[in-house]
């Protein structure tokens, strides 16, 4: 891979020489930190609101000054207990103003953030902590009758390098609170440089491991900023983060970051649904929001009896997983505002559709790349070119699609090319004027809404029980979720019969994500095979007759 070496502060692939040179003489990459870009708008506009935070209590509004001085007390504090340049925290954070506190003092100090999901559990945050070793975790102590505090205990037991756990809100318990934390504003001593990582993200995947994504402050910071120009972001938006705040898609696409770079207004919504957005569109006077497919759905379909007024919704961006034609048409009669379409990665590359692009193509593809520097290939299954318009698998580079994951040489050399395409596992066509049409996916992955669930890991966790033989789990359609899953299970000879609700409950219990548990368990005596003694897992999707559905899911909260 035509990659400079890893070293061991990055530790991972990244630019060659002459790409970096490249992304800077274009100004893609101007040498912003993320520390310097909240320093700065501080200085600017000290009294202008950046955060609001109604979902707290009292509800809170934080100044771009506030914010700043926060960061800056935090990273003190930080500082003190240990925690510096390298190390890495896992930030498992909901909607809450703490989010935005916590990661703009670790980007001061120059530490590594992992952002982690509410929706995480046992499995997930034991493997990201060991992993990439973290020093400390981050946690609320209880959200929605979980409490994070019982989970923290029993990582701190697996992990030897976890040395703190800080709790945000509430009886921290044998923690400490994140409020205790605050010391006095000190010298940074080794500042974090605009090559430097400032963050690690959660990769979807389709295998059971999480391959975590190195982002740098340079590359991340021309996504917020060209996104920004696309979305037509200024000090006048108003950006509603409805969906959890550490996902790629609501932190910058263009997200709060990008709100936050453009010295707007930061909503917090603790939950996605119509009941509590609804609400703060009106008293805010929010003009932008991101939401996946599902609750697209449901938003259009509450709005035009609602009682709020929502007129000052500009745009609602769609992204996270394909929004269907007719679903996106009917979003501006509900809504009265602007569809954008995004489809992009966390590892990278973002499309939207632009906001003078005419209906038809705002409602039938997922859009143009952010930079001109954006390289698009579709190939066939042996990496040829294939001509314009055919549909084939989609590969990128650009000044902010990444070049490796970070310490995973394995899967890089299977998720990268030899000059350093992303092999984005989506199957795509390119129209005529650039636009990007998705039409489908070629890894063994499943969008349920959003959420990127690995087969491999929900089977490997049914697979553990003892009266299991084999697994398989495929994606069905829903009509609200896009896709949700459907495991099909083989007994072991001889074994009592089990009720898919053990299942359910057995691969619970276990400690996976509450959105990884199968929505259907079928058990079935042998699995379709491919003409060379492969399962057919083509066969068991086309086979997967899912019950006609009732109401819409309810919407997990952030």
């Amino acid at each position: 891979m035509n990659t400079t070496t890893p070293t061991a502060e990055h530790e991972h692939p990244t630019w060659p020489k002459e790409f970096a040179a490249r992304y800077r003489a274009a100004g893609w990459w101007r040498g912003e930190t993320f520390g310097q870009m909240l320093r700065e708008r501080a200085a600017a506009h000290p009294d202008r609101v950046a955060i609001v935070d109604p979902g707290s209590n009292p509800g809170r509004r934080w100044t771009y000054g506030e914010l700043d001085r926060r960061a800056d007390h935090l990273a003190a504090g930080l500082l003190a207990r240990g925690i510096g340049k390298g190390d890495k925290v896992v930030v498992q954070l909901p909607n809450v103003a703490e989010f935005f506190e916590t990661v703009f003092a670790l980007f001061r100090i120059g530490a590594l953030p992992v952002f982690a999901l509410p929706a995480h559990r046992l499995t997930e945050i034991r493997y990201f902590c060991e992993f990439t070793g973290a020093a400390a975790y981050v946690i609320p102590a209880e959200l929605g009758g979980f409490d994070f505090r019982g989970l923290a205990a029993k990582v701190v037991e697996d992990v030897p390098t976890l040395r703190h756990v800080f709790v945000a809100g509430g009886d921290p318990g044998p923690f400490e609170a994140l409020s205790a934390v605050p010391a006095e504003p000190t010298a940074i001593p080794d500042p974090p440089g605009p090559a430097d990582l400032a963050f690690l993200q959660l990769s979807g995947g389709s295998t059971g491991v999480p391959k975590l994504i190195p982002r740098t402050h340079d590359d991340y910071i021309y996504s917020l900023r060209g996104s920004n120009e696309i979305c037509a972001v200024d000090e006048d938006s108003v950006y509603l983060v409805a969906l959890p705040a550490a996902h790629n898609f609501p932190l910058s696409s263009p997200g709060s970051l990008g709100a936050l770079y453009a010295g707007a207004r930061v909503v917090l919504c603790p939950q996605p649904n119509p009941e509590a957005a609804f609400p703060l569109i009106e008293a805010e006077g929010v003009t932008l929001t991101g939401l996946v497919p599902p609750l697209a759905l449901l938003w259009t379909e509450a709005a035009p009896t609602s009682s709020y007024d929502l007129s000052s919704l500009e745009v609602l961006l769609v992204g996270g997983a394909k929004f269907s034609e007719e679903a996106a048409r009917r979003v501006r009669p509900a809504l009265d505002c602007t569809l954008q379409q995004v489809f992009g990665m966390a590892e990278g590359l973002v499309n939207y559709t632009r906001l003078d692009d005419d209906t038809e193509t705002i409602v039938t593809t997922q859009g143009r790349p952010i930079s001109p520097d954006d390289e698009i290939r579709v190939v066939d299954d042996e990496d040829n070119d294939l001509p314009d318009g055919a549909t084939g698998h989609l590969l990128t580079r650009g000044p902010y699609t990444i070049r490796g994951y970070w310490k995973a040489p394995e899967h890089n050399a299977r998720s990268f090319t030899e000059d350093g395409f992303y092999r984005t596992g989506d199957v795509v066509r390119v129209t005529g004027s650039g636009h990007i049409v998705v039409e489908g996916r070629a890894k063994d992955q499943i969008n349920r809404g959003g959420e990127k669930i690995a087969a491999e890991e929900v089977e490997n966790h049914i697979l553990a029980h003892p009266a299991v033989h084999d697994a398989n789990v495929v994606a069905e359609p829903d009509p609200y979720l896009g896709e949700r899953t459907c495991a099909y299970v083989i007994l072991r000879a001889g074994a009592e019969p089990l009720k898919p609700l053990a299942v359910k409950k057995f691969v619970r219990q276990r400690g996976l994500a509450a959105y990884k548990v199968p929505d259907r368990v079928e058990f079935v005596e042998v699995f379709p095979q491919t003409g060379v003694g492969k399962i057919s897992k083509k066969d068991l999707r086309a086979a997967s007759t899912a019950p006609e559905p009732t109401t819409p899911p309810t919407p997990p909260a952030p």
